[in-house]
């Protein structure tokens, strides 16, 4: 099934990710099934944060995969071609110049955050049974908490609002095509056109590692996820390694 075939609108949920894992879990969900949220109240980031969203306002959906034609190395691919798919439906938008992907996995327009992405893995034995794929991306929210770091909303860039679940059903087809790239193996092609789209490529940033800050330059990421950054020499860092400051 084509993802976003089936799309199921939640009025308010804690979480559309527990929602859809506790689908999966119990085998209602099959793959491409898409879990809208109008409402969430315990909405999960990455690294134990919390993502949180105005009612009504913003894309609020997880969808469930089954990648059963992927390794468990591709883990990182995955992931690479659901950002790109973040890419494709914000950049119609707010333009292909200023949407950028902020590696690991947030969506970024200019130097402020767009959206975001969690996925949360099922496996059995060495199956990669399935993969919930949240994301929350930024469309008519105006005001943020003072928690929330640089956002930035669709409505802010273009200054007319837009209706959630259409966006929400129009990343869906977004996201069916980046999938079948990787399901057909085009894996590089996707890792390409990622580092293509990376925020501040080729340019130098300051990071945090444990307590040292640092200034290097973005020069690109690995198939299996890592940053490579370049400035006396040459560094690689892995998922939750280093923090941007920005």
């Amino acid at each position: 099934m084509s993802i976003g075939r089936s799309f199921v609108e939640l009025q308010s949920v804690d979480s559309t990710n527990n929602y859809a894992m506790a689908q999966a879990h119990a085998g209602l969900a099959s793959h491409g099934m898409m879990f809208f949220a109008h409402e969430q109240w315990a909405g999960k980031g990455q690294r134990g944060r919390n993502w949180t969203s105005t009612p009504g306002e913003n894309i609020i959906v997880s969808t469930v995969l089954e990648p059963v034609n992927l390794t468990l190395i591709q883990q990182f691919a995955l992931s690479a071609s659901v950002a790109l798919a973040c890419y494709d439906l914000y950049s119609r938008y707010a333009g292909t110049e200023d949407t950028t992907i902020k590696w690991p996995n947030d969506l970024y327009w200019r130097d402020r955050k767009a959206g975001g992405i969690l996925i949360e893995n099922i496996f059995k034995g060495d199956q990669w049974a399935y993969a919930i794929v949240g994301t929350g991306i930024n469309i008519n929210q105006t005001r943020f908490p003072d928690t929330a770091r640089n956002p930035v909303s669709l409505k802010q860039i273009t200054g007319r609002p837009f209706d959630a679940v259409t966006l929400s059903k129009e990343f869906g087809a977004c996201l069916d095509a980046r999938y079948q790239q990787l399901i057909k193996g085009h894996a590089a092609v996707l890792l390409e056109e990622y580092n293509q789209r990376l925020y501040r490529k080729d340019q130098p940033v300051r990071l945090k590692k444990d307590q040292a800050i640092f200034e290097t330059v973005v020069k690109g990421v690995t198939p299996t996820g890592e940053l490579i950054t370049r400035d006396t020499l040459e560094r690689r860092f892995g998922f939750g390694e280093v923090e941007w400051l920005i």
